[in-house]
């Protein structure tokens, strides 16, 4: 006979693990939506390239990560009319009534593709005749039903912490790894070099050339704005698709580390690259007069670029800044692609090489 390798579980055993499930169960309120396809796929694509999407993607979720195959079947499901797995989104405070895809990006930006007509179609097991297609190619009466097929999502209302939704994230995507939260680092994680980051994003000349809401102040996007451009200022090349260990990484390193010189150092190229962005870049790091909200790769590649070119010339004087309004900028800016790592490095040295007047 098997020994029982648990004791008995008492009355008092009972009580303990209830009082344990009433202490950790989480209120959150939600609604339940029905969008159809191509109201979604608006959401998501207006405003893209601004950073000012209804639905947004965070950086604690991957780029597209799904292949060209995958992302067919995915289209294929839709055409055929099989249930799709709820989205997940949530109103997040201080995003302007913007909300974050917590679930379902990997859909919402398969749904975009393909309309867009970027994705053709292949690999299919029942559709085979639609192999090869892309959106336009399909009769005018399937572009329509497919724009109507209606997806059913999960909306969580103001007020759901990211705690909550960062859990609910690794919950639903069972077997991935929890990706830590950058804001739980600042409280959890003192060192000399959040101290210095939080000096640097207090600055007059950073906070007038990096317009900021003021929800966004409170949640600490100015000093994320400062780690990330050192970080990126150091690695760059080596980014490899997940911000936040990138950025993880480079704040532990840089925390065991930083001592007076490297302060001096740091502040110093910080300052240069204010001052020249101050001076020289008409709207500083904002698209333009009057936006109170800086896109974060609009950031990073403007004061990175910068600083790189100013390494290599200090006393450069740049011919023209036509190129902040040309296609390429533009498309280098969309967050779409933020976290592909040939778009880090492209981005980067286009702001570089052009300051330089060394571009092609």
């Amino acid at each position: 006979m098997t020994e029982n390798l648990f004791p008995a579980i008492s009355t008092a055993d009972r009580d303990a693990a209830e009082i344990q499930i009433v202490e950790h169960h989480k209120i959150v309120d939600y609604d339940t939506r029905e969008y159809p396809v191509e109201v979604i796929v608006d959401k998501y694509l207006k405003g893209l390239e601004d950073d000012d999407n209804d639905f947004f993607v965070p950086d604690y979720q991957r780029d597209l990560t799904w292949s060209d195959e995958h992302q067919s079947r995915f289209i294929e499901s839709v055409l055929m009319g099989l249930p799709i797995p709820l989205l997940f989104l949530a109103d997040v405070e201080g995003q302007e009534g913007r909300a974050e895809i917590v679930d379902g990006s990997q859909r919402v930006r398969t749904l975009a593709r393909f309309m867009k007509n970027e994705l053709r179609l292949s690999g299919l097991k029942q559709l085979t005749k639609l192999n090869g297609f892309t959106f336009e190619d399909l009769p005018p009466i399937r572009q329509r039903r497919f724009g109507r097929h209606t997806m059913r999502m999960i909306e969580l209302r103001e007020g759901t912490d990211e705690d909550v939704r960062r859990d609910i994230f690794s919950r639903i995507n069972t077997g991935s790894v929890r990706l830590t939260d950058m804001e739980q680092r600042w409280g959890a994680s003192d060192g000399p070099f959040l101290q210095f980051l939080r000096d640097c994003s207090q600055q007059d000349i950073f906070v007038k050339n990096a317009p900021l809401g003021e929800k966004a102040i409170k949640r600490r996007e100015p000093q994320e704005f400062v780690l990330r451009f050192f970080a990126y200022l150091r690695d760059y090349q080596k980014f490899d698709r997940s911000v936040v260990d990138f950025l993880n990484a480079y704040l532990d390193d840089m925390n065991s580390k930083f001592d007076e010189n490297a302060r001096i150092a740091a502040q110093t190229e910080w300052d240069r690259m204010l001052t020249f962005v101050d001076t020289r870049f008409p709207h500083g790091f904002s698209k333009g007069k009057g936006h109170v909200r800086t896109p974060r790769i609009r950031f990073e590649a403007i004061s990175v670029g910068t600083a790189l070119a100013l390494r290599v010339n200090p006393n450069v004087v740049p011919v023209s800044f036509v190129w902040l309004e040309s296609e390429e900028f533009k498309g280098l800016m969309r967050s779409d692609a933020s976290n592909s790592r040939p778009k880090v490095i492209r981005r980067i040295e286009y702001v570089r090489d052009n300051i330089l007047g060394t571009a092609s």
